[in-house]
């Protein structure tokens, strides 16, 4: 299997993991919470967090661990990451993300898709996506060109807290987004307000890869973002 392969294989294996980690533990908390949605909620965010900084120590030496287009494009923007691998890692992020809303809905005798109706649209939702994702792409830039050891663990922490100082619970990721919409679940979102959601998000990760970008102008060598070692290897 070529390197190029096997970075795909690990991005769209990373971004199931981190489906099921999101649906799984968003349907195991919603019934045990007994109608308590704050407890839900919390559940939810803590499983999601600490499966993130297990994923991405996983697969960060191997695809960069970005398991969102939006991370994909910004590392494309700067240049850390071969242009011609952004289409497939978004395409293999893309199915990953559903086979591993398939994989939580099988674990709880779910069916395999089905639509969410779950509402999530109107101004506040869409600007706490412009935050929420504003945010993770500061704090992997940030953090990946200063200190890259701790990405992991600082993306994660992150998102935990996001899940709870954002109205949309800080979906930050179109791929995830889009999953989403086909689980009728607590993680749920209706197909409909996904457009309004990726929008907000790509317009967010854009403006902190401008700004961050100029913060912090030289990336170490060898770093890649949300990763802990380069992928701008030859082309095989």
């Amino acid at each position: 299997m070529t390197t190029t392969s096997r970075r795909l294989v690990a991005e769209g294996l990373g971004s199931a993991m981190l489906l099921a980690v999101v649906v799984g533990s968003g349907i195991m908390a919603e019934r045990l919470a007994g109608g308590n949605v704050a407890i839900a909620l919390l559940a939810n965010a803590i499983a999601t967090g600490t499966g993130l900084v297990a994923v991405i120590l996983i697969f960060g030496s191997l695809s960069g661990a970005h398991f969102n287009p939006v991370v994909t494009l910004a590392a494309a923007w700067q240049k850390t990451m071969p242009t011609s691998e952004v289409l497939p890692y978004i395409a293999v992020q893309l199915m990953g993300a559903f086979a591993g809303v398939a994989a939580a809905h099988l674990m709880f005798g779910e069916p395999l898709f089905f639509a969410s109706e779950h509402i999530r649209t109107g101004p506040s939702q869409w600007w706490s996506e412009f935050v929420a994702t504003f945010g993770l792409l500061a704090v992997i830039i940030g953090c990946s060109r200063s200190r890259p050891n701790i990405t992991p663990f600082a993306v994660a922490a992150y998102i935990t807290a996001a899940y709870w100082f954002t109205s949309s619970t800080s979906f930050a990721n179109p791929a995830v987004t889009l999953a989403r919409a086909a689980t009728n679940t607590f993680a749920g979102i209706r197909p409909g307000d996904t457009l309004g959601f990726i929008i907000a998000q790509l317009l967010g990760g854009a403006a902190a890869t401008l700004l961050f970008c100029w913060l912090y102008p030289t990336p170490p060598q060898h770093t890649v973002v949300a990763a802990l070692t380069s992928i701008d290897s030859p082309h095989n």
